[in-house]
């Protein structure tokens, strides 16, 4: 029979750090479908001492959730990408990097949505956090400004847009090609190149739109 690991007693704020810290792993296998029978068993704590820490398990939930889509290791990770010269190199070490963090997250995505009702707060962490990843894409590309048809900011929130589409490709449900398929040259080049396979070198008298 197996005995359950039991940890050393823990100040409030350290227990509860724990359980999130439990919780996360357990969240990303099962959704919101984990159990706190499960959690704490992952924590090695009883059932109960989560509800010591937390009035109820989605309040356990939500605060996960929170910690999974922590924007700050995002953004010091675009600020090291930053420091490489060429951009499109930088765009690439960026989109991977993205892609891991959306592909460990991908059952969480769904989440969000059904932890919304009656706590805006939470909602509104979640759009801030969204919104910090987008400014440190955009300061990635403010140093090639220049060379881009839209600003730094409509640049990053087109990037975010093709990283998550390629994640998350049963987005739309129209069939056709699998934009899981795309990799990270691919995307970048699709951003700053388009979709043609070369140049159309015909000189244009008009507006073709």
């Amino acid at each position: 029979m197996t005995r359950r690991r039991r940890v050393p007693a823990m100040a409030p704020e350290d227990r509860r750090a724990a359980l999130i810290a439990a919780t996360i792993p357990l969240l990303r296998e099962h959704g919101t479908a984990v159990t706190t029978r499960q959690i704490a068993e992952a924590a090695g704590v009883a059932e109960g001492t989560i509800f010591g820490v937390f009035p109820d398990k989605i309040s356990l939930l939500r605060a996960a959730l929170m910690a999974a889509f922590d924007p700050e290791p995002a953004v010091s990770a675009l600020a090291t990408v930053g420091t490489t010269p060429e951009l499109r190199a930088r765009l690439c070490e960026a989109v991977a990097m993205l892609r891991k963090g959306m592909h460990a997250n991908a059952k969480l995505h769904a989440a969000p949505r059904e932890l919304l009702t009656d706590d805006p707060e939470f909602g509104e962490r979640m759009l801030e956090s969204r919104r910090r990843i987008m400014e440190a894409i955009a300061t990635l590309v403010e140093p090639d400004r220049e060379r881009l048809r839209r600003s730094p900011g409509a640049t990053a929130q087109l990037l975010l847009m093709l990283v998550a589409v390629t994640v998350h490709h049963g987005l739309g449900g129209l069939g056709g090609d699998d934009l899981g398929g795309m990799d990270d040259e691919e995307i970048v080049s699709v951003l700053l190149d388009g979709l043609l396979t070369r140049p159309d070198l015909t000189p244009l008298t008009e507006s073709p739109c």
